[in-house]
């Protein structure tokens, strides 16, 4: 099985490039997250036609995720226990940030971690509980095929971020973000992009502004964790570069895995 996890960063802007890039790399499970729009907006049709069944989770033009699938999805969930909610002010609303499924006999779970704006911004604490909250709750799938895949906002390593100054990147640099991302190897799982693209400043977004592509800024911090009965079946991963190319390119690329069958 294929499985790619991609911030496609608005699905309806981009569908057509998305759709295309599934056909041409044959991808099974396409993982998404940032797709800005509500279930009833997603424009499923295009999807469809090329074979994969959906999941959506979006409640505004903000956040989503939703997952694609051509080998199956069933056991759909809009949310992992204990998942925390957010507003600046009033009650917390727990937002469209985690949708998990079971696909080709893998749970993946597409996910979008917080921001967290700043250090002095309540989005910063929201951030860490729900790092903290997921590797909780991932706990309950670490015996089963289990993949956490998606743009999780953290850079682990000073050589995943072309500046840890980078004033809109302070709060994915923090001894806190990084620990709190690591510790999903306490609840079992493994980074698997790090075992197959050990290199250095290998990114997996890069800002529209400033010409940041072109001159190799950007972080990595688009990451599959497995379980052990999944990762012990991963047999190679891609970070895929050149989706950041060309007109309409979304700010971030796919990553990547191929697993055996069981």
């Amino acid at each position: 099985m294929r499985l790619a996890t991609w911030n496609v960063n608005s699905v309806r802007a981009r569908v057509d490039r998305v759709v295309e890039w599934l056909e041409r790399s044959q991808t099974d499970v396409l993982a998404m997250q940032e797709i800005k729009c509500k279930p009833e907006q997603f424009p499923r049709e295009a999807f469809e036609a090329a074979g994969y069944e959906l999941a959506i989770h979006g409640l505004n033009q903000w956040n989503g995720v939703a997952i694609a699938s051509r080998v199956g999805l069933t056991d759909v969930e809009t949310s992992f226990a204990s998942q925390p909610g957010f507003a600046k002010t009033g009650d917390p609303v727990v937002e469209a940030r985690a949708l998990g499924a079971v696909a080709g006999g893998v749970r993946v779970w597409s996910l979008y971690v917080p921001n967290g704006r700043g250090l002095a911004d309540p989005h910063y604490a929201y951030k860490l509980a729900f790092l903290e909250n997921l590797r909780e709750a991932a706990r309950a799938w670490a015996d089963d095929p289990t993949a956490l895949v998606g743009d999780f906002n953290v850079a682990p390593l000073a050589t995943d971020i072309w500046s840890e100054t980078d004033s809109e990147a302070e709060t994915h640099v923090t001894p806190e973000s990084r620990a709190a991302l690591a510790s999903l190897a306490d609840a079992g799982y493994e980074e698997l992009s790090r075992r197959f693209v050990p290199e250095e400043n290998t990114y997996t977004f890069w800002d529209y502004k400033q010409l940041r592509f072109p001159k190799n800024e950007g972080m990595r911090i688009d990451f599959m964790w497995g379980s052990a009965p999944l990762a012990e079946r991963a047999t190679a991963l891609e970070i895929q570069r050149n989706e950041r190319k060309g007109k309409g390119a979304s700010d971030h690329v796919p990553v990547v895995l191929d697993i055996a069958d069981a």
